[in-house]
């Protein structure tokens, strides 16, 4: 049964990845990234003018979401601090018990992901974060909130990220198929989701006042 579910996985994911490889071969425009729209004091990022997601954005968002410098130093954090503790205790520890736990997280974030991006081409969901940068600053931290949930479709209107949803959970649920038998559980799952919504309310976060600590680090500087 697990070997099953295992392959039912990795359909899904070339699948929806792929999908999101042809949208880039096949988008004829070859836009760039869209820039960040200016949002001025009082206004929340989703009421300011959109471009929407182009396939190659689709495309370069999955990959560096999935295995950018970013995704792959937070897994070697992750996997370094279970292995100090020896969770789950079937990995066991030392070099191999990290790579274990490495590369099982490794195929939780690719799979999600790629549910995120595929599935939410279907519907034109953008999985992107869009900052306010100015403002009051519970302003900025309720835009933070409310992009880790929702997300703009093509036209501009802010939606369930339903796709995100989908994504999150369900490779939490999947990935118990290949999972140690004391973390493939439902409520472990469970957990894990919840922990992926805060890790994605984090990362908003830090998208959201990085660049106003960067310049004041830069000022300081001079």
């Amino acid at each position: 049964m697990r070997n099953l579910s295992m392959l039912i996985l990795l359909v899904c994911v070339f699948v929806l990845g792929g999908s999101a490889a042809l949208r880039a071969q096949t988008d004829t425009q070859h836009k760039p990234d869209t820039p960040q729209p200016k949002v001025h004091s009082g206004m929340t990022s989703w009421q300011v003018p959109y471009e929407p997601m182009t396939g190659r954005e689709r495309w370069r968002w999955f990959v560096s979401q999935s295995v950018g410098p970013a995704s792959l130093g937070v897994g070697v954090l992750s996997a370094g601090i279970n292995t100090a503790r020896d969770k789950p205790f079937e990995y066991g520890p030392g070099w191999d018990g990290f790579g274990k736990r490495y590369g099982i997280r490794l195929t939780g974030v690719v799979t999600g992901n790629a549910m995120n991006a595929g599935l939410g081409a279907l519907w034109r969901e953008d999985p992107r974060y869009f900052r306010v940068g100015e403002g009051p600053l519970g302003h900025r931290v309720r835009n933070i909130v409310v992009m880790t949930f929702m997300a703009r479709r093509s036209d501009g209107h802010l939606a369930p990220a339903y796709a995100r949803y989908m994504g999150t959970t369900g490779n939490n649920f999947l990935t118990n198929a290949w999972r140690a038998d004391s973390e493939a559980t439902n409520s472990a799952a469970l957990k894990r989701t919840a922990v992926g919504f805060a890790g994605r309310l984090g990362a908003n976060a830090f998208r959201e006042f990085w660049p106003d600590a960067k310049k004041l680090i830069s000022h300081r500087d001079d």
